[in-house]
């Protein structure tokens, strides 16, 4: 008796109001491979998110009964580590920060433009289960495979810029990284200069890295960045 294996394909949830965009979306997903789950329902997003686990997350900030900012910060809050990309239909400096600290991986601007939204997907649905590298400090360790941090035998599940940021880190330990080469190594942007983004994603790494009473490993130098040191 011969066994049949069913491919899985990658699950998008994309939560967008507009039904022509999410159908057309749909249609250029499925047929690039993907198993999409259209939502337009912010509120019910979140609890098809937690359900059904996608391996992206598709938001557009303009959303029918709530911000797709909004939606984003939410999910991050109840644990929700899957890349987010936030569809924008303005281009500004404070639009593109205010996508990155609501906790959304990235954004694309509208209009719609198939060929290069697919390969923005693609950049974050690339696997890295054949990476056996890890990186350590002290008692924190990070898989580069399964992209998870681990302290003290305990797993620490990271978002994509979580996971980036504390690489970021632990690749030049105790040097002293300046916010601007932060922002070039972990998000690739010049722009944010006034952004507090950095101080947030500081703040979630630090809530996550540093469970009841763990020392403090990523130290704040003022005026200048942050350092992965021992105290």
């Amino acid at each position: 008796m011969n066994t049949v294996v069913l491919e899985s394909h990658p699950c998008i949830l994309v939560i967008e109001s507009d039904t022509n965009l999410a159908e057309k979306m749909s249609l250029d997903l499925q047929e690039s491979g993907y198993d999409p789950v259209l939502a337009s329902d912010p509120k019910l997003s979140l609890t098809q998110a937690d359900r059904i686990k996608p391996d992206l997350i598709i938001i557009d900030r303009m959303l029918v009964g709530d911000s797709g900012l909004s939606v984003c910060e939410k999910m991050r809050g109840q644990g929700i580590v899957a890349p987010i990309l936030m569809l924008m239909a303005k281009d500004t400096v404070e639009d593109r920060v205010a996508c990155l600290e609501s906790g959304a991986d990235d954004y694309f601007i509208k209009p719609y433009r198939p060929e290069e939204f697919l390969e923005r997907l693609r950049l974050y649905l690339k696997s890295n289960t054949e990476n056996n590298e890890q990186l350590r400090f002290s008692d924190l360790i990070l898989d580069l495979g399964t992209r998870k941090a681990f302290r003290d035998g305990r797993a620490i599940e990271l978002t994509m810029k979580e996971f980036e940021l504390l690489k970021c880190l632990m690749e030049h330990p105790r040097d002293v990284l300046t916010r601007e080469q932060i922002l070039e190594q972990v998000w690739g942007y010049d722009f944010m200069g006034e952004s507090n983004v950095i101080e947030v994603y500081i703040r979630y790494l630090r809530l996550k890295i540093e469970h009841e009473g763990e020392k403090r490993l990523i130290q704040t130098v003022r005026g200048v960045g942050y350092v992965l040191r021992e105290p």
